[in-house]
């Protein structure tokens, strides 16, 4: 099991004076949120990463990638990512159905600790995969960023 980093425990502070401030009709905590193929990975430090697939990408090896958890419980379903199969036709629906398994407990308190990090830190999506715009990762971007439900 992954143990959560120091610096996750003032997460709780930082949310809980965003949404004070949120409430006062001031500007909301923007959350910072990039996707990034682990193939094309730079590596920054200081970034919070987390790898978002499901299954390990090829070719790269464990000790290898940089990364501060697996989130495979944050992928798409063994059975969502079989039927999608990445054909962009599909994409809307796969969409739609990816959000309602993101909105489900307890990947939905999974999502919000993600939505918490990206408040406090820069938070970078690995994935594996090539089509980025019609991909998991980017359904995920936007529900963590609060831009879907």
């Amino acid at each position: 099991m992954v143990t959560s980093p120091p610096w996750l425990n003032t997460v709780e502070s930082v949310t809980r004076k965003a949404m004070s401030t949120q409430r006062h009709g001031e500007a909301k905590g923007k959350v910072r949120i990039e996707i990034v193929r682990v193939y094309d990975d730079p590596g920054h430090q200081g970034d919070y990463r987390a790898l978002v697939d499901r299954l390990w990408p090829r070719g790269i090896k464990k000790s290898e990638l940089l990364m501060d958890e697996w989130a495979k419980d944050l992928a798409p379903s063994s059975v969502l990512r079989t039927w999608y199969g990445h054909d962009p036709k599909r994409f809307a629906t796969f969409a739609r159905r990816y959000r309602r398994e993101l909105a489900v407990d307890p990947v939905a308190q999974r999502v919000d600790r993600l939505r918490q990090i990206a408040v406090v830190r820069q938070l970078i999506l690995l994935t594996a995969t090539r089509d980025l715009e019609h991909s998991g990762a980017t359904v995920l971007r936007e529900v963590i960023a609060g831009l879907t439900q």
